[in-house]
């Protein structure tokens, strides 16, 4: 008999309030961190005790965030420039070295760099802004994965959250390889939370961040008033709460934030 497919719910319990410590002592990666909901993420975590690893490609945007988070009082950031559309195998065991020189444990993996590519229908897709879209959103989220898994299962207790959307739990015309990508992050993580969840402290979850005033949305929907949607800011709690043992035993969930 088949098993039922992850259960997509809301992801943060109604009596969830983050203390300021919440991340206290935790070391946290962020990719696609120099804006949107990456940056918002790592300054909430930041803001709540983690240290955080910016991953992103335009050093300006890291280096301005890293500005705000010490100017906030949290502790000062790792800096991560890099290409996710041209890194390879090599290129994530060499980060995964790296890292391993300076930490002894990673205890969050957030994946959140992503790129929209052509919104056109299949047959007029160009085959190469396809292969970018998979080797963004897909091939790198499995790469540094693997290459981070030993850093991860050094921590008493690691998360990994995995950036999602509602075309990649339902498909939509004309989203083309963005929708393709997004249901591969879905099986992805639910591979991965089913491999690990009883051999290692890692979980493993997916999170449907919904419409949000930012510039993928801003892009994909040019017509509708940016402030129609809420700032990633407002509704941080939930990621907060992916990454601190709150939510220890939550595992292999398909989480809507709205």
């Amino acid at each position: 008999m088949n098993e039922p497919a992850a259960q997509i719910s809301q992801g943060l319990p109604a009596d969830y309030q983050p203390q300021t410590n919440e991340l206290a002592g935790k070391t946290i990666l962020v990719t696609g961190a120099g804006a949107g909901i990456g940056r918002a993420a790592a300054k909430a975590y930041a803001a709540h005790g983690a240290e955080v690893l910016l991953l992103g490609r335009t050093e300006r945007d890291l280096d301005s965030l890293y500005d705000e988070i010490v100017s906030a009082g949290g502790a000062e950031p790792g800096i991560i420039p890099l290409d996710l559309g041209k890194a390879n195998h090599d290129t994530f065991c060499t980060l995964a070295d790296e890292l391993g020189s300076s930490f002894n444990k990673l205890d969050g993996l957030l994946h959140n760099a992503s790129v929209l590519g052509d919104r056109k229908p299949i047959a007029q897709t160009n085959a190469s802004a396809w292969h970018e879209v998979m080797q963004i959103n897909v091939n790198s989220v499995f790469m540094l994965t693997q290459a981070l898994l030993p850093l991860l299962n050094a921590a008493a207790h690691a998360s990994i959250v995995m950036t999602s959307s509602s075309v990649g739990r339902k498909g939509r015309a004309f989203w083309g390889a963005y929708s393709v990508s997004k249901f591969a992050t879905e099986g992805f993580m639910q591979v991965l939370a089913d491999e690990l969840e009883n051999t290692t402290h890692i979980r493993v979850n997916s999170l449907n961040p919904g419409a949000m005033n930012t510039g993928m949305r801003r892009m994909a929907y040019p017509g509708e008033a940016p402030t129609s949607n809420p700032a990633p800011e407002s509704l941080m709690a939930l990621w907060v709460y992916l990454m601190s043992d709150a939510s220890i035993g939550c595992n292999g969930r398909a989480l809507n934030a709205q």
